[in-house]
């Protein structure tokens, strides 16, 4: 049975999806501020962490970063206020997986803790390393599961390096929005969200010479993307 630490200040929020996750077969724990979240995430162990970013005391934010930095590589789901983009963005950085924007529906949150779960249960499953793999100044290595580039290391969330790495698989061939959503976050076809521009935005951001005008990871018009040497 997988485990599911819900971190929740809303009382009706908190009670409402517990109930659901519980119904799907999950073992929910519930926090309800930031600093307990935190404890429960290190006692209680969970194989995902759904963490709400609006949070007394210690906000989601600063749990994320914390858990981050203890290297604790549990999936995390984020729950966002509507219209916040600029969360979004800075709940990816700190190594957010996957984001809902509040108000949502149930099951659209169920089915992104289903994809979480299902796709960290095939990383683990996944065969040794493969060699090291480079394009442009940038060296991708597997193996540790590190970018560098120009010789200096580059810090990528989870879901960013994923990313990375079906591109890389297809040796520069087009990938579509459709199978990316499937391969990285699990999803199918119901359950297209902006989660992949916002990830490739961040790709660029932090690997691109100019993110304005990206020389490696480019945008395939009405189709995806593909990873230019």
């Amino acid at each position: 049975m997988s485990r599911v630490l819900l971190v929740e200040d809303n009382e009706d929020l908190a009670f409402g999806l517990r109930n659901n996750l519980e119904i799907e077969g999950y073992d929910v724990e519930v926090a309800g501020d930031g600093r307990t979240g935190l404890d429960r995430a290190r006692t209680f162990r969970p194989d995902l962490l759904v963490l709400d970013l609006m949070l007394p005391g210690l906000d989601g934010f600063r749990v994320l970063r914390a858990l981050r930095e203890r290297d604790v590589a549990t999936p995390v789901l984020i729950l966002t206020a509507r219209g916040e983009e600029a969360d979004k963005v800075r709940g990816l950085r700190l190594g957010a997986d996957d984001y809902v924007t509040k108000p949502f529906g149930v099951l659209e949150l169920l089915a992104r803790v289903e994809a979480l779960l299902r796709r960290d249960l095939r990383a683990t499953a996944r065969p040794g390393p493969r060699a090291a793999e480079r394009f442009g100044d940038l060296e991708v290595d597997p193996a540790s599961r590190t970018v560098t580039r120009g010789g200096r290391p580059v810090e990528l969330a989870p879901k960013e390096y994923d990313l990375l790495l079906a591109l890389l698989d297809r040796h520069g061939g087009v990938v579509s929005r459709l199978e990316l959503m499937r391969e990285v976050w699990g999803y199918s076809d119901a359950v297209i969200t902006r989660t992949i521009d916002t990830h490739v935005a961040e790709l660029r951001r932090k690997l691109e010479a100019d993110p304005a005008s990206p020389r490696h990871i480019l945008t395939v018009r009405k189709v995806g993307y593909r990873l230019k040497s």
